[in-house]
């Protein structure tokens, strides 16, 4: 199957699934999620016994409401009577306040202190890196500008860079800035 016909059908889904899902009474469970963003359980809500204080992974507290306005993280949508099988990722932004969760201000302070340190790039550059990173984690007219620039900045830094900016970014970057960045 070529890229276009792949995409094609992705598309074709995704609003199959955006269909579905204005016809039914679907609805979010709330989630669970530590502060460094590892998700503890995605329905907080309905399965007491998959709650936690602290992650098991990282042993930071977790939380299941935004710490900006208090309302419930989104958990993963379910829909009465469809079967999904694909894995919950935390969102970035609070969906009531727009507030980014601490996950994602954790994850670009750490980006922001790694563009700091590469000596590959001139000050100007790690400068130019850094003010690119806020639009990679949101969806925004600026996000493939700021993920062209991202991926032209790290390729310079090379590929250690490359390697952990990865890590860092790619549970929180948006949907395009990830295709730019690292491809399909």
């Amino acid at each position: 199957m070529s890229e276009d016909e792949s995409g094609y059908l992705r598309a074709a889904l995704d609003r199959a699934h955006a269909w579905i899902a204005a016809m039914s009474d679907g609805r979010y469970h709330q989630a669970q999620i530590c502060l460094n963003g590892h998700v503890i359980t995605a329905y907080f809500d309905v399965n007491q016994e998959r709650r936690q204080k602290f992650c098991d992974r990282c042993g930071d507290e977790t939380v299941a409401y935004c710490p900006s306005c208090n309302s419930r993280i989104r958990g993963d949508y379910v829909v009465p009577g469809v079967i999904g099988f694909y894995e919950y990722h935390p969102p970035a932004y609070c969906a009531d306040c727009s507030s980014a969760f601490p996950w994602t201000v954790r994850r670009l302070e750490a980006a922001r202190e790694l563009a700091l340190e590469l000596d590959q790039l001139s000050d100007d550059e790690r400068e130019q890196l850094q003010a690119a990173l806020p639009d990679l984690v949101r969806d925004v007219p600026r996000t493939q500008v700021a993920a062209g620039r991202f991926k032209r900045l790290v390729a310079k830094a090379g590929g250690e860079a490359a390697t952990a900016f990865r890590e860092i970014l790619v549970d929180v970057a948006s949907e395009t800035a990830k295709k730019v960045i690292w491809g399909p």
